[in-house]
């Protein structure tokens, strides 16, 4: 297994701590610093951020981007974001109908990969899409932070546009796919 695979799957295997850590609710002082499991959640999450940045950077330096990646790199980031929405949902500060919005996004470019696929095309991961998951990964990370509810509505609106605007953008460039064979 190459080292951007490896960087890919070290974020699969966060996921879960980052759940166990979130759930465990727990602080202890060291050095001073109050350390709680919201904390060290985020300093997972952070690490498989970054991951996510680290991968991409070596598939492309290396060359060595693969079937395996190309599958494993989205559907890991999207697992990731969707496990912090789904807390911060759980926990009352972020909206169920946010998540829903990213959700059907996500399906929907995902089914359109899918179609493309079957008729010989490859969807590449365009501008908008790269920016909406680093503005979700910075707005996740924020929400993490005691920050005022004008912050969250802040964060909650920039995933939801950047969220809206990559989606649309994918359907535009590549609605000759989406056409009804007949």
């Amino acid at each position: 297994m190459n080292t951007a695979n490896k960087l890919t799957m070290v974020r699969v295997a966060l996921i879960p701590v980052f759940l166990v850590l979130l759930y465990i609710d727990f602080e202890f002082i060291l050095f001073g610093l109050r350390i709680t499991n919201n904390y060290l959640a985020l300093a997972v999450f952070c690490i498989a951020a970054l991951t996510d940045i680290a991968d991409g950077v070596v598939a492309r330096k290396r060359n060595q981007i693969t079937d395996f990646g190309k599958f494993m790199d989205p559907l890991a980031d999207k697992v990731l974001t969707f496990a912090a929405m789904l807390w911060f949902t759980e926990i009352g500060i972020m909206p169920a109908w946010l998540v829903l919005i990213v959700i059907i996004r996500e399906f929907m470019v995902t089914g359109m990969r899918l179609v493309a696929v079957a008729k010989g095309r490859v969807i590449a991961a365009t501008m908008s899409g790269k920016i909406k998951t680093v503005v979700t990964m910075i707005c996740l990370i924020i929400m993490f932070l005691p920050i005022t509810q004008w912050m969250q509505i802040v964060c909650w609106v920039l995933i939801g546009v950047t969220t809206v605007v990559s989606g649309v953008e994918y359907f535009i460039k590549n609605r000759d796919i989406m056409k009804l064979d007949m």
